[in-house]
């Protein structure tokens, strides 16, 4: 008899976390759009509950304050009823609104790991104290470039020390770690030019670690990649020439 509750609890919190991917495949859910709805409610919620309790603080520094030096105040007695009342009604309704905001937070964790079907991939390392960019196919940059409409996920490691790739515009971070790959991913949804920052201390070079990050429109976008394309071409049968004539 008692096992049907648990049961019912545990699909209904199964059924959201598995929908996700099949969510992510059909439309595009952005982590940076969850993460500022967000921010937007805790904000609100800042203000909804501090303007209150400021205004009821000050009243009563002025309504209580003592009237001589010598006076002492008077706890008002409350029934039992009313003493629990205070403490029950404000625990709720705090607790509501937490509750609230993890449910939000947990969506949002799942969006971010979940990387969208068709992904486009690009492999980081970070190096002190620059990041270096490869998008496959020989093509390689100082500069990370992306097209807009189409999610990235970026994989990533580093070759000497920890570091940690903040896209501060998108509302994301991960760290960079010796020998093991980590991941992000985000999806710019309109042409921008924007920086990413190494947010960890990671040598006397750390403060000079910025890059570029620009999404570019599909035709800006592949005039870039065409163009990186035929210079790696290049660079490949340059380097194919000179190994035979080293060879004779």
């Amino acid at each position: 008899m008692h096992k049907w509750p648990k049961r019912l609890l545990l699909s209904s919190l199964a059924l959201p976390l598995a929908s996700l991917p099949a969510m992510a495949a059909e439309k595009i859910i952005s982590p940076t759009h969850l993460w500022n709805e967000i921010w937007q409610e805790v904000f609100y919620d800042l203000l909804l509950i501090g303007i209150p309790f400021g205004l009821a603080a000050v009243y009563m520094m002025i309504r209580y304050r003592a009237k001589s030096p010598g006076q002492v105040g008077e706890a008002v007695n409350l029934s039992p009823a009313a003493a629990w009342g205070w403490i029950l009604i404000p625990c709720a309704l705090f607790l509501a609104d937490d509750l609230l905001l993890f449910g939000k937070g947990w969506t949002l964790w799942n969006v971010q790991r979940v990387v969208p079907e068709n992904s486009v991939e690009v492999k980081v390392t970070g190096h002190q104290w620059y990041f270096d960019f490869d998008y496959g196919k020989g093509v390689t940059d100082s500069e990370l470039v992306v097209e807009v409409g189409k999610p990235v996920v970026l994989r990533m490691t580093s070759d000497d020390v920890i570091h940690s790739f903040g896209m501060t515009e998108y509302r994301l971070k991960e760290d960079l770690i010796p020998g093991r790959i980590t991941y992000l991913w985000f999806y710019p949804d309109k042409p921008l030019v924007t920086e990413v920052d190494c947010m960890e201390f990671c040598g006397t070079g750390h403060s000079q670690m910025a890059t570029k990050v620009k999404a570019l429109p599909t035709a800006e976008y592949q005039a870039w990649l065409g163009k990186h394309k035929s210079a790696s071409a290049g660079d490949l049968k340059f380097a194919s020439q000179s190994d035979g004539a080293a060879s004779k």
